[in-house]
C-alpha cells in the first residue's frame, strides 16, 4: 500500500509593507524633543516625570526617563506613539492623487494596522481620513470620465 507524502505547509506573508521599510515615514529625521517624548510615554501609561536622554533608531526609539519613584528607566517604543506619526501618516494619505496610489497606501496601512501596536483612537481617527480621501479621489475620478 502506498504511503501518502507528507505536504509542506506554506506560511503566506502578509501583502504590504510597513510605512518605514516602504520609504514614505522617515521618523529618525524627525528631532523629537523630550516635551513630545513625556507626553507620548504619559499616553501609553508610563510614569515619567522627565526624560534623560532620546536616541532616534531607524524604526524604533529609545527613550531613557525618571519614574514617578525617581528611578532611572529605559526602553525602547515604536514611533506609532507619537502624535507626529499620526499627522505624517495623515499628510501621506492626503498625498495621493491618484486610486492606485491609493490602493497601495491602503494595502500598507492594512499591514500596518494589524501587525503594529497603533492605539485605537488612531486607527479609528486614520481609517476615516483614509476612507473620505478614497470618495473624493472616486468623485474626481467620475468626473474625469464625464469630461472625456
Amino acid at each position: 500500500m502506498a504511503r501518502k507524502t507528507r505536504k509542506a505547509t506554506r506560511y503566506r506573508r502578509r501583502k504590504g509593507k510597513s510605512l518605514i521599510s516602504s520609504g514614505d515615514i522617515k521618523p529618525q529625521e524627525w528631532g523629537i524633543s523630550d516635551a513630545e517624548a513625556l507626553e507620548a510615554l504619559q499616553s501609553i501609561g508610563e510614569p515619567a516625570q522627565r526624560i534623560k536622554k532620546i536616541k532616534q533608531l531607524k524604526h524604533q526609539i529609545s527613550i531613557s526617563f525618571v519614574d514617578n519613584n525617581g528611578n532611572s528607566c529605559s526602553s525602547f517604543y515604536s514611533y506609532r506613539i507619537f502624535t507626529k506619526w499620526e499627522r505624517e501618516v495623515e499628510k501621506l494619505i492626503y498625498r495621493c492623487k491618484k486610486l492606485t496610489d491609493w490602493l497601495f497606501l491602503n494595502l500598507n496601512l492594512k499591514y500596518e494596522f494589524s501587525y503594529y501596536g497603533y492605539p485605537y483612537e488612531m486607527i479609528d481617527y486614520l481609517q476615516f481620513v483614509l476612507e473620505n480621501h478614497f470618495y473624493v479621489l472616486k468623485a474626481a475620478a467620475r468626473q474625469e470620465q464625464q469630461a472625456l
